[in-house]
């Protein structure tokens, strides 16, 4: 809430410009310093704090009244939450829902994620979009004492997210299989027991609702590492392969994931589906290159229109770097673009059942616009059987 007189504040977000935001703190103490994006949801900071996409960066939410729905395990992405931080208007309230099974103060505490409350989120979106994603650094302390030259020499000295590999630090350590389906009334998780087809998961930082959605629609899933080879994605004999989402510069990650997915590419004709970094490492794969984007796109109500049958689907973006279409090759199709800004967000290869999207068809702002891209993917299967 607003400070009342002679109340002094606890957190402060330095950007590297020298701007100083004072605020209250909550969630852990201490400092940690990233990326600051602004993400419009109104739903879902659980899942955008749990989202590995987000590895690097700190999160301010547009939207006022964080943490009213409490937390629960149910809704993280990923074991623990992997933004670095967050920033809101107002501190969070006690939770109200059935669902909730404790506050988000406490969660975020007892995950070391520092939080500030009581901030301008207006205001400083507006410098977002103006400037581009700052370098930031957060501090919380409940005495209130900043070194505030040092907290803004933490943010310039923060290297940025241009150039580095953040899959591995998010993807898991070893090959597992997942046969979890989306939550639905009243059984909640249930598990999959009628698989048609088997189906790789490179893990560059996946979502849990991801691998649920292509169980849910009679995948047989095996999860992967990052750095796994065309040989051990091959020695599963999948019907098709699938590429996840997940954080940095997709250049970087590029240096070996794209040698894995082009031996794919060329020695097989299965089946494959990115989603997010999965659309810009199969982009980068076919030729085509990527570029950082000024602000990013990180949101819940994103337009999206398919080129090919005229439709638009609300969707739910999460990337700051964008698969730049005036580089894609003969024989590949950008087939959605964002209505906001025109960038590209889907390619597929003509003549082959090869596809991705830069959105995310498993969250759900439509709140089912996307999820037939999970049924395409499934379908193609069905017709190399």
């Amino acid at each position: 809430m607003p400070f009342s007189h002679g109340q002094k504040p606890t957190a402060c977000l330095a950007l590297a410009d020298g701007t100083i935001f004072y605020g209250k703190g909550f969630g852990a103490t201490g400092e940690t310093q990233a990326e600051l994006c602004f993400n419009t949801a109104m739903t879902g900071y659980q899942e955008i704090m749990t989202d590995p996409s987000y590895a690097g960066q700190i999160v301010t939410f547009t939207f006022p009244h964080v943490g009213n729905v409490g937390v629960n395990p149910e809704d993280d992405e990923t074991g623990d939450p992997v933004a670095d931080g967050m920033v809101v208007k107002w501190d969070p309230t006690e939770p109200s829902n059935w669902r909730s099974a404790g506050r988000l103060s406490d969660w975020l505490a007892a995950r070391g994620r520092i939080a500030i409350g009581g901030i301008d989120t207006r205001r400083l979106t507006r410098a977002i979009r103006q400037q581009g994603a700052p370098h930031v650094a957060l501090a919380h302390d409940p005495e209130g004492n900043f070194d505030l030259e040092a907290l803004v020499a933490r943010a310039r000295a923060f290297p940025g997210l241009v150039g580095k590999d953040l899959a591995k630090g998010v993807t898991c350590a070893q090959s597992y299989r997942w046969d979890e389906m989306r939550w639905a009334w009243p059984q909640g998780f249930v598990r999959q027991d009628n698989a048609r087809h088997k189906v790789v998961a490179l893990d560059y930082g996946a979502k849990r609702n991801i691998l649920r959605c292509l169980a849910s629609v009679g995948c047989e899933v095996t999860v992967l590492p990052a750095t796994a080879t065309a040989e051990e994605v091959l020695a599963h004999n999948p019907a098709g392969v699938f590429l996840s989402n997940g954080p940095g510069d997709p250049a970087a990650t590029g240096e070996y994931a794209v040698p894995m997915i082009r031996e794919v590419l060329e020695r097989t004709s299965l089946p494959v589906f990115g989603i997010c970094l999965g659309h810009q490492m199969l982009a980068l794969a076919l030729g085509a290159r990527t570029v950082k984007m000024n602000h990013g796109h990180h949101g819940a109500n994103h337009p999206v229109k398919d080129l090919e049958t005229g439709k638009v689907e609300i969707t739910s973006m999460n990337h700051g770097f964008a698969v730049d279409s005036q580089t894609l090759p003969e024989g590949v199709k950008e087939t959605h673009v964002s209505l906001f800004d025109g960038s590209n967000c889907g390619i597929r290869v003509e003549g082959r059942p090869v596809f991705s999207v830069q959105y995310h068809p498993e969250a759900s702002p439509g709140p089912q616009d996307s999820f037939y891209l999970f049924e395409r993917f499934v379908a193609s299967m069905d017709a190399a059987a």
